[in-house]
């Protein structure tokens, strides 16, 4: 199984490097939607920091799902699907190696460059460590969410807008949580408690998550 995973996460990685537009679409998207509220509200700092984990977080959720329609359509349109549904892998395994991998592609990308965006919001020092440790946390959760959405409109025409209204009310309690923490602790009131309940949301999605997943698939290709 783990020898399935590794292949799963090598093959779409380097499906993703072949089309690295998918991936810069996601990043360039949070890169201007998080530099225009700086602009559009004004250079007052009280403000800018008071916006600051509300803003960060919703233009990473709103990034991380611009790439979810494409997790399985190509797999879908030329067969690949029915291949993987034929391995002797359970496909569980097939769908954590997938999502792994639209996590390496779209939102590790978006923890790195947090930080530094996050510089035109004047946030304190303390905060930039619990921002990154917010989303390692939170965007792991929204591709396995938003994987579900993906793989129930599968094949749907308009599945673009389908998967965002099933999974954006699945989304408010990461957003809420990883919000929260970054802004706790810009108070200084600490957001550990915060953080410990977004570990434990990633624990349950990542167990619980990718049995649905496959369920949708295997309704999808038949």
């Amino acid at each position: 199984m783990l020898t399935t995973l590794r292949i799963v996460i090598y093959r779409d990685l380097l499906l993703a490097l072949r089309r690295r537009s998918d991936a810069m679409n996601a990043l360039l998207f949070f890169v201007i939607v998080v530099s225009l509220f700086p602009l559009g509200v004004g250079p007052e700092p009280n403000l800018l920091r008071t916006i600051a984990p509300g803003v960060l977080w919703v233009a990473a959720l709103l990034a991380s799902m611009l790439a979810l329609g494409k997790m399985f359509a190509a797999d879908h349109a030329d067969g690949t699907l029915e291949q993987m549904l034929l391995t002797p892998a359970p496909l569980s395994i097939v769908v954590m190696g997938k999502v792994l991998a639209h996590w390496l592609v779209t939102g590790l990308p978006l923890v790195a460059l947090a930080p530094v965006l996050a510089l035109q919001f004047d946030l304190p020092r303390e905060a930039f460590g619990v921002l990154v440790g917010s989303l390692l946390l939170g965007t792991p959760v929204l591709s396995l969410i938003g994987a579900i959405g993906a793989a129930l409109t599968l094949g749907v025409r308009g599945s673009g807008v389908l998967t965002a209204l099933l999974v954006l009310p699945l989304y408010v309690p990461v957003l809420i949580l990883g919000a929260g923490a970054v802004d706790a602790t810009a108070a200084g009131m600490g957001g550990a408690g915060h953080m410990l309940l977004l570990g434990a949301l990633l624990v349950f999605a990542a167990v619980f998550a990718p049995w649905p997943i496959a369920a949708a698939l295997r309704i999808a290709v038949e």
